[in-house]
């Protein structure tokens, strides 16, 4: 059985990433033995400009969109709702700011370069329950290496990436690579490199994509 390789681009501020990860793991306990893949974590960032220390996140949101504080709050518990029912957890109260995820996606690529795919994966996860679930700084070393350390990734190898300029230039090297494809939305998952799935789609229309690839693939 031919292997579907994943690019799920994405970026750890993106809640509707969190959520689309969160779908298409339900996609793959579904189609099990089926389908074999292999999913690719990389790198896209909505808020590449954003200084240290972040900015609050109502502010940040009406801002962007435009939008009301009461359409802001709105839509976050729209989100927190679609989370939980795909079983990932937003922190009750909510995260209060918007932070640069520049370092984090640079552990991301550390992660897969140096201890594979499956380490890759465990860290992302991790990254994303540090921004949503504890709804803690993303741009502070020590939040970040915490999620290292719960990934089982060795912190000091990370600490010495986040004190140096490490994989820096591989993460623009990516997030270029992807932009250039026209991707300006996340979370976006491209399957065998062929096919793009836009937005966080429910379980079912993941599993139907990923049988359709793995049958073309056998072909």
């Amino acid at each position: 059985m031919k292997t579907v390789r994943i690019d799920f681009v994405s970026d750890i501020a993106c809640p509707w990433c969190a959520i689309g990860l969160a779908s298409l793991e339900k996609a793959l306990d579904d189609v099990g033995s089926e389908v074999n893949v292999e999913v690719y974590f990389q790198p896209f960032e909505l808020n590449a400009h954003m200084p240290l220390g972040g900015q609050d996140v109502i502010e940040y949101l009406t801002e962007k969109y435009g939008s009301t504080v009461s359409q802001v709050k709105a839509n976050q518990e729209n989100i927190r709702k679609r989370a939980a029912e795909m079983g990932f957890l937003f922190h009750p109260e909510g995260r209060k700011r918007v932070y640069n995820t520049f370092h984090a996606h640079r552990l991301l690529h550390w992660a897969q370069a140096e201890h594979g795919l499956d380490a890759q994966y465990m860290l992302k996860k991790e990254l994303f329950a540090t921004y949503f679930t504890l709804a803690v700084s993303v741009d502070d070393p020590n939040n970040l290496l915490a999620a290292v350390e719960r990934a089982g990734l060795p912190s000091e190898r990370a600490r010495a990436i986040l004190e140096s300029d490490e994989y820096a230039q591989a993460v623009k090297d990516q997030k270029k690579k992807y932009t250039e494809l026209g991707i300006n939305s996340v979370p976006a998952i491209i399957l065998d490199n062929k096919y793009m799935i836009q937005g966080a789609q429910a379980p079912e229309m993941f599993a139907s994509a990923l049988r359709d690839c793995a049958q073309e693939s056998n072909h």
